[in-house]
């Protein structure tokens, strides 16, 4: 299954994972400080459904945003 949408092209987003130390300044400490940022991927939930195309039904990788907009229509 492939990792992009068929009707909107959504795909793999770069983000990141910031992980802190510290305690925050409202619970008495000196704030949260960053000890460490790394590199992720945000992944789009995209699930195989058979639609229908032209009159034809077919099989198609579709984000569960579209799905809800009713931008396919299932088989």
């Amino acid at each position: 299954m492939s990792r992009v949408c068929d009707i909107c092209g959504k795909s793999k987003t770069v983000g990141g994972r910031i992980t802190r130390r510290g305690l925050a300044k409202k619970k008495g400490g000196i704030g949260m400080h960053v000890v460490k940022n790394v590199k992720r991927t945000f992944s789009p939930n995209l699930q195989g459904v058979r639609a229908v195309v032209n009159g034809r039904v077919q099989r198609m990788t579709v984000c569960t945003a579209c799905i809800r907009a009713n931008k396919v229509v299932k088989a």
